[in-house]
């Protein structure tokens, strides 16, 4: 199959995915700098806090967005054998979510939306940064109907045919976002746009906080699934081996999207809007969301002994040095894993009903986000994307051995950030802040975690400027010809049959929407039913 249309349509997304990525890790190395409080001629408040909700809606939003519509769009095509399902309305919601991307960056960049990524109410935006926001979700439910339909036409095709797994997680993925992102949305379109165009004179902000907290959450594993896509079926292949077993994975991916959505009120254990009760619910699910994490592990981690044995691996651990280290994906996911071991720790810290008053709005919070985001996410999308190029391109990877350094120094630089943040939210420095305007014993023994936060940012920031130029040499001066395809992993017992509940999601949405009534319903349903007070806007 011809899929040249196909490549340039992932290409596309994956440049935008990049450049929002480079962007904004400039401006991440600006907030360590300027938090630290060392350098008083580049201090200023205004700019701090543009810089930093510009660089959390880039990261957060634009990058992961583009990102996975494009893997998804590439993987459909090539585990499917089928060209993109109406390739216009495919572009249609690629130029969509660039039009929000680019009216939300008006008054991100100009001040007027400093309301962090998470913008949560009263603080309110340019009503510019709202209707980007919006037109960016819109954009990427074109990519999930896309999914839908080509998964349909599929299983219309091959009638009680196992899906193939990369296709089978990239709808699990489409159905998690549709599900997740209603949250936000009714809170934008229903709540925000009118508030800020004065239609509303108050806005209920525990309404708002709850709506979003329905997208907080799982929208960490919206993120996360391409990247278990590659655990599951792109690396056992290019380690030299078979994965594990087809089953378990599909298990750990309907797991995740059924027990990842009526979760996000451990974001707000510290409101009063929620009772404890419901909170302890939530605290339940979340600690089930590990489960398939506890799979992923075990499986991947039994794939890769698999390939390292087949490559000549003896002895108990043997076959982790027979690995082929070389290989970026390879050498990708074994940086991830070790990230998402202690990053997962800190995250049942966070889930903790009663542990997560130690470290709330504390920089442990910023520490663990960026470990496992930046960290175990986004290395993932770095291992995926020196795989993808050459494929794309045409052209062979402009430097193995770049890829390798580039990768390394990620993970270095991200554990050189992420420990003192951990490590200075225990020692009670709060979040959200641009700098400390006091000096006392407690906030002067912060300065060697600041110091050591600064180098790693600068690490990260060289190694971000390294993925960006083996990208752009491969793409634009390498003059070789790659006509490689993207191969994926097989079981290493052939799967020829499945039971509908793990080659299908019609019983499984029924399951999530009678768990979402149970999670959600009477706690929003509650701000209708009672006397609550709104809140004017204040501030930028």
């Amino acid at each position: 199959m011809n899929n040249a249309i196909e490549k340039k349509l992932a290409l596309t997304h994956f440049w935008v995915a990049f450049g929002a990525f480079a962007l904004a890790c400039l401006m991440g190395i600006y907030q360590v700098i300027e938090r630290s409080g060392f350098i008083g001629w580049i201090q200023s408040r205004e700019v701090y806090y543009a810089s930093t909700s510009t660089h959390g809606v880039l990261m957060a939003f634009v990058l992961t967005t583009f990102f996975i519509m494009g893997f998804g769009y590439y993987v459909a095509t090539t585990t499917l054998k089928l060209p993109v399902w109406n390739k216009t309305f495919a572009w249609a919601g690629f130029w969509v979510s660039l039009t929000g991307v680019v009216l939300a960056a008006l008054p991100l960049l100009t001040g007027a939306a400093s309301v962090l990524y998470t913008f949560y109410p009263p603080m309110q935006a340019h009503v510019l940064f709202y209707i980007g926001a919006t037109l960016l979700v819109v954009g990427s439910w074109f990519w999930c109907v896309s999914m839908l339909v080509m998964y349909m036409q599929w299983k219309k095709a091959n009638p009680d045919q196992p899906v193939p797994l990369a296709m089978f997680a990239t709808t699990a993925n489409a159905i998690l976002w549709l599900w997740t992102s209603a949250g936000v949305a009714a809170e934008v379109l229903f709540q925000l746009i009118p508030w800020v165009l004065g239609w509303v004179d108050t806005i209920d902000a525990g309404l708002a906080r709850t709506l979003f907290a329905w997208t907080l959450h799982p929208i960490v594993y919206f993120w996360l699934i391409p990247a278990y896509t590659a655990f599951y079926c792109l690396v056992p292949k290019q380690a030299g081996g078979y994965l594990f077993t087809d089953e378990m994975a599909r298990a750990a991916f309907i797991v995740l999207v059924v027990f990842s959505l009526p979760i996000g009120f451990h974001h707000l254990y510290m409101d009063p809007e929620q009772g404890s009760g419901w909170k302890l619910l939530h605290a339940v699910g979340t600690f089930v969301v590990t489960l398939p994490t506890f799979i992923t592990g075990f499986t991947v981690i039994a794939s890769l002994e698999i390939a390292g044995r087949l490559n000549g691996g003896k002895g108990l651990f043997g076959w982790i040095g027979a690995l082929p280290w070389t290989n970026p994906l390879v050498l990708a996911i074994i940086l991830s894993l070790l990230m998402l071991i202690f990053g997962g720790f800190g995250g049942l810290i966070n889930a903790s009903y009663a542990m997560n008053a130690m470290i709330h709005n504390t920089a442990w919070v910023s520490g663990h986000f960026h470990l496992i985001f930046g960290g175990t996410t986004i290395i993932m999308y770095f291992g995926i994307a020196y795989y993808f190029w050459p494929v794309l391109t045409g052209k062979p990877l402009f430097s193995n051995n770049l890829a390798l350094i580039q990768l390394w120094t990620w993970f270095i630089g991200m554990v050189i950030l992420t420990t003192p943040w951990h490590i200075l939210g225990l020692l009670g420095q709060p979040r959200r802040i641009d700098k400390v305007n006091y000096n006392n014993l407690l906030t002067l023994s912060w300065e060697p975690y600041e110091i050591t936060m600064i180098f790693g940012g600068l690490v990260l920031v060289a190694s971000a400027g390294l993925l960006i130029y083996i990208l752009a040499k491969t793409q634009f001066h390498v003059t070789e010809t790659y006509d490689g395809e993207v191969e994926y992993a097989e079981p290493i017992h052939e799967v020829k049959s499945l039971p509908a509940y793990l080659n299908s999601f019609s019983m499984w949405n029924w399951v999530i929407a009678g768990y979402m009534l149970i999670a959600f319903g009477y706690p929003i349903a509650q701000f209708f039913l009672m006397k609550t007070y709104g809140s004017s806007p204040w501030g930028y």
